[in-house]
């Protein structure tokens, strides 16, 4: 499981550190695609396989099917790291996450999650204030929280 938030630079060649802890759990080879909300998602190959599992089961005759597979699936690249623990972002990856500079990686169960900077305070802060009511929201039925 991923978890935990680590703040690190994209250097100009786009190549960004990826936390050791984060490192042992992708493996040495990993996907990384254009995820919801403007950050890019990371994947291990099996929780990958998992997803495109799920993909493939929707049906293609419905139109937001075929519009998520395409957006999710054409964004998607196989990544590995450099003997610095960096990876290599692609430059419409770094255009569609809004990466300057200073990046947010999260853990986010069984996937990494890597925001601008700027993206993520948007995000916690407008998301901060309604966490209660999101939370008796999806937890309503069960007895988790």
């Amino acid at each position: 499981m991923f978890m935990g938030e680590y703040h690190h630079n994209i250097d100009d060649k786009k190549r960004l550190i990826i936390p050791s802890k984060f490192r042992e759990k992708l493996g040495d080879s990993f996907v990384i695609t254009r995820g919801i909300e403007n950050c890019l998602f990371a994947y291990s190959i099996s929780d990958w396989e998992k997803i495109v599992t799920k993909l493939q089961s929707l049906p293609f005759t419905k139109k937001d099917a075929r519009q998520f597979i395409r957006f999710f699936m054409s964004g998607a690249i196989v990544a590995e790291f450099d003997k610095q623990g960096r990876i290599t972002l692609n430059s419409p990856m770094v255009d569609y996450a809004g990466i300057n500079r200073e990046c947010v990686i999260i853990g986010a169960g069984d996937r990494l999650e890597i925001w601008s900077v700027e993206a993520w305070c948007e995000f916690f802060d407008s998301a901060k204030d309604n966490m209660s009511d999101i939370a008796e929201n999806l937890f309503q039925e069960s007895t988790l929280v």
